[in-house]
């Protein structure tokens, strides 16, 4: 048997080894990040809130573009591109996308038709009139697009992949999942099951990723929850609410219909639907897409040994 050698503890079958690629990610993202909080707080003070159109762009947008520099930085070093890591440029907004949009904006629907009729939730009136209407639901695209590629992109894209590379992908996925659902637990409201549920939700999606192939779809699945609950229905998401809604929706009963403070995210119904999602997207979407075995090996590693043949 070979000696393990140090370059083996640097370098495996793929190139540098996955852990060692994830420290450098986060080494950046934690330089970049810190560039675009200190620019977040010049502009919003020390704790904006995101409670606006306006204030959640500028506290996601900054967060956003440091993700994204971090993540070409790591494209350029490993020879591999953003699609590889789920994110290609040229299927933005494309069928998957407003298929994901529709079902996710459906059931959050049907979802609260059902806390309704058992006497837990109210639609309310219009809180907007008018031209208001148009202005604040193409306002709120914005900041919860933002949020949602940067949420997706972070605990599903580099480090998904590059986690992937080293330990398979449902490993991959369910250390994600637990990262994400742990990161709820400092949302207001946070410590019910919330956490639990962004957890089954990342694992759902994961799912989604691994059947399509990108993120597209899951992000229209995101996209299509969070608009939906904080501008057209005006209520909290994972704890946060938004001013500028279209109804002013209100819950009122026991925290495990409503979810609490966190909203119906944290609610035991909840977690049957993203159950019942697990299942739905399981039989409507075959195949294995994600990720594309092309594009782990290191990309430079297969270039030398063509060469060399």
């Amino acid at each position: 048997m070979a000696a393990f050698t140090l370059h083996d503890a640097i370098r495996g079958p793929n190139g540098l080894r996955a852990g060692w690629r994830i420290l450098i990610f986060f080494a950046l993202m934690f330089a970049f990040g810190f560039g675009a909080a200190r620019f977040t707080d010049h502009f919003s003070g020390p704790d904006p809130s995101r409670n606006t159109p306006l204030a959640g762009t500028l506290l996601m947008g900054p967060m956003l573009v440091a993700l994204l520099l971090a993540t070409w930085i790591m494209s350029r070093i490993e020879g591999r591109t953003f699609a590889n890591y789920g994110l290609p440029w040229r299927r933005a907004f494309r069928k998957p996308f407003w298929q994901g949009a529709a079902i996710s904006f459906g059931s959050l629907t049907a979802f609260l038709f059902v806390l309704r009729l058992a006497g837990v939730f109210s639609f309310g009136p219009l809180a907007l009139h008018g031209s208001e209407i148009l202005k604040y639901g193409a306002a709120w695209t914005v900041p919860i697009f933002l949020s949602v590629l940067l949420e997706d992109f972070f605990y599903r894209g580099y480090f998904l992949f590059t986690l992937t590379t080293g330990i398979g992908f449902w490993p991959a996925a369910i250390i994600s999942s637990l990262w994400m659902g742990g990161m709820h637990y400092l949302n207001p409201g946070g410590h019910g099951l919330g956490p639990v549920a962004a957890t089954e939700y990342c694992l759902v999606t994961c799912l989604v990723l691994r059947r399509t192939g990108d993120l597209w779809m899951p992000m229209g699945i995101h996209a299509g929850w969070g608009w939906g609950i904080i501008y057209f229905f005006g209520l909290p998401s994972s704890g946060f609410a938004g001013l500028g809604h279209l109804l002013n929706g209100s819950l009122h009963g026991p925290t495990w219909l409503t979810g609490g403070e966190f909203s119906i995210e944290g609610s035991v119904p909840n977690l049957f639907l993203l159950a019942l999602w697990g299942v739905l997207f399981s039989f409507i979407l075959r195949g294995v897409k994600y990720p594309d075995p092309a594009a782990v090996p290191d990309p430079r590693t297969s270039i030398r040994s063509a060469q060399a043949a």
